[in-house]
């Protein structure tokens, strides 16, 4: 059986169709994702079917090459840590942006119940903004 650690980074480290593969296989039924406040999607989505239609189907239409690129993982128990960059471009203003995150993940049973995301929302907000702050 594979570690909660081992069920993290499969999400992360394989081929985009792969990655939404293996996320939907790995989230519970009722998993909870929160988006940082000040994130562009910001709010806590409950159930696959929300959580792609929320935040993953909006990243792949809104940015381009948009990447979640994690490079430490943790574990604790029913919790894992992943940290990384992300970076893209927003598709409507055509700026890119870099930022650090951090997601912490509860799994219970080998599924995903609840993700938290932790990044600087400024640094990807600006690439929104049709003009330099």
């Amino acid at each position: 059986m594979a570690s909660n650690k081992d069920i993290i980074r499969a999400t992360y480290e394989a081929s985009p169709a792969e990655k939404g593969e293996r996320l939907l296989t790995a989230l519970a039924p009722d998993a909870a994702w929160t988006e940082a406040a000040g994130f562009p999607y910001a709010g806590t989505y409950v159930g696959p079917e929300a959580i792609l239609a929320g935040v993953f189907h909006r990243l792949a239409t809104e940015w381009i090459d948009y990447r979640a690129e994690a490079h430490t993982y943790l574990e604790d128990g029913d919790r894992v840590a992943a940290f990384g960059v992300y970076s893209g471009t927003y598709r409507a203003t055509g700026r890119a942006m870099t930022a650090t995150f951090a997601h912490l993940y509860r799994l219970r049973d080998g599924k995903i119940v609840s993700m938290e995301q932790y990044v600087d929302s400024a640094l990807v907000r600006r690439a929104l903004e049709d003009e330099a702050v």
